[in-house]
């Protein structure tokens, strides 16, 4: 398949920006953990990131665009034969759906469409063989996962992000590293995992927690469960009253949930499954 212009062929259905920079291509490869697991590439794209993937591990590559695969089975034609190189047309979302992308331990790497990103990044995150994921984003998603405690960035995504591990911001992206260029600036961002977490109720209660993120933590929490209990709480633990949700450590908030969770029984709140705002990223709510 010639591609005669990148521009008119990039889909935006898929949210397809394709990394043109061999520079940035090589910073992702060498930001990699240090080991041999195979890697789990979600939109190869064009291949251009793949190319130097393959040249150090064996790689799965999930690509929802048949027009791409179609693509990247002529291009791959000899590692795909050789056994280093797999690739699966699909949506990958509905691969998670029925458990691991792999059956073998495996690193997570990715350009993600900015709509996306998040919903990948946390199912990720309940993945037990993921064991890292460094992936190409939005850069004020990336800073929101990488937050700490006291940061004004930090969110119900970076007691997420903590609560699984350690996240890292690498490196940002300018616009014109790709074509065509995106409105925004990326970033790449590193989360290396030392467990999987898969709460729903955990993320419900942030969604509660960081509901009006300038208002105090105990307040917003006050909007569902009782003004005692919370109370109570926060005396036990020693928590400032005053507390804002961006103050609290990633502990804090399990200590709390701890405490409450057997009240949250999911009728008091809609779905959590967490996302950013559309301010935030475009085309995804803070919480659906």
């Amino acid at each position: 398949m010639i591609i005669e212009n990148l521009t008119e062929f990039a889909s935006k259905k898929f949210g397809q920006n394709f990394l043109q920079s061999d520079v940035y291509v090589h910073k992702i490869i060498q930001a990699m953990p240090n080991d041999n697991l195979r890697v789990v590439e979600i939109g190869p794209g064009l291949g251009d990131l793949t190319k130097e993937l393959i040249k150090v591990r064996n790689v799965t590559a999930f690509e929802v665009d048949k027009r791409l695969c179609e693509h990247l089975t002529t291009e791959f034609e000899e590692p795909i034969r050789q056994g280093n190189f797999e690739l699966r047309c699909g949506d990958v979302l509905e691969r998670w759906e029925s458990g691991s992308l792999l059956d073998e331990p495996y690193h997570l790497v990715a350009n993600l469409p900015y709509y996306i990103a998040t919903n990948i990044i946390l199912k990720a995150f309940k993945d037990e063989l993921c064991q890292s994921i460094l992936v190409m984003v939005q850069k004020e998603v990336a800073v929101k996962f990488a937050a700490v405690a006291k940061q004004k960035e930090f969110s119900a995504l970076s007691v997420l992000a903590s609560s699984v591990g350690k996240a890292t911001l690498c490196f940002e992206v300018e616009p014109e590293a790709f074509v065509p260029p995106p409105n925004v600036t990326s970033a790449v961002l590193l989360i290396e995992k030392n467990q999987s977490r898969d709460d729903e109720k955990f993320e419900r209660f942030l969604k509660i927690a960081f509901s009006q993120p300038r208002k105090k933590l105990s307040k917003n929490l006050m909007t569902v469960f009782s003004k005692d209990i919370v109370n109570q709480i926060f005396a036990k633990l020693e928590l400032d009253s005053n507390l804002r949700p961006h103050e609290a450590e990633t502990s804090i908030y399990h200590h709390i949930y701890n405490k409450l969770k057997d009240t949250l029984d999911g009728k008091q709140q809609q779905s959590g499954k967490l996302k950013l705002s559309k301010s935030r990223e475009r085309n995804t709510k803070q919480f659906s």
